[in-house]
């Protein structure tokens, strides 16, 4: 799947052009989804919990409890996959404008087949922060196994970006805060000569996403 339009990064990474404010401006969210956001993080938690009773009921019909360890591996690799994409800062470009320790941070936990498409992507993430000074942070509430066998499984996980970004220079400077913006996705993982690898992600529609005439992509990509 294609990483900045389907859950790498917010909408504002995939269009940075109608995101960024000029200089002295605040930032808007795009399509007015700010007050949809702060309504969603009030009630993520218990939608949470919801969707986590769904899908480990799930994994309980399709067997997931007979692979324990396994289990407990993709939650855990599912959950760094997520905070890994989700977090970086200005301080993380270089001189040429890439970030290589947030490239390398990614890599470490995907399978080479989506690392060639996160490489394709990535430029666009490190174009925003370079330019708009953006700060993200990844919290991940809960994570259920859907399926799971010897060399695949499918996790679900939930949680919320939180962006901030640089605001004027000098003794005006000021960093603004963002409304934390709940994500959902499923992650879907292979075991490769032992090692398990996020290989895709895809987001997860809510009814509220549904209610507001978004698809899945616009409910649910951070």
């Amino acid at each position: 799947m294609s990483l900045t339009t389907e859950g790498a990064v917010r909408d504002d990474v995939a269009a940075p052009v109608t995101d960024t404010a000029p200089a002295g401006e605040p930032r808007r969210r795009p399509r007015g989804r700010t007050l949809l956001a702060a309504a969603l993080v009030v009630v993520v938690a218990a939608a949470t919990a919801v969707l986590v009773w769904e899908h480990t009921g799930r994994a309980d019909a399709a067997g997931g409890l007979d692979h324990p360890a396994e289990r407990e591996q993709v939650m855990s690799l599912t959950s760094q996959f997520v905070k890994r994409l989700g977090t970086y800062s200005p301080d993380m470009v270089d001189g040429s404008g890439e970030m290589p320790a947030y490239r390398e941070q990614v890599r470490e936990v995907i399978t080479p087949k989506f690392a060639a498409d996160f490489d394709k992507e990535v430029a666009t993430a490190e174009q925003l922060v370079a330019q708009g000074g953006i700060t993200r942070s990844a919290d991940v509430f809960a994570t259920a196994v859907s399926s799971i066998d010897d060399d695949s499984a499918r996790v679900l996980v939930a949680g919320a970006f939180t962006d901030s970004y640089a605001q004027g220079s000098g003794k005006k400077a000021r960093t603004v805060d963002q409304e934390p913006l709940p994500f959902r996705f499923t992650v879907d993982l292979v075991r490769t000569e032992g090692e398990w690898l996020v290989d895709d992600f895809t987001p997860v529609s809510s009814p509220s996403d549904e209610a507001d005439g978004a698809g899945a992509t616009e409910g649910s990509t951070p």
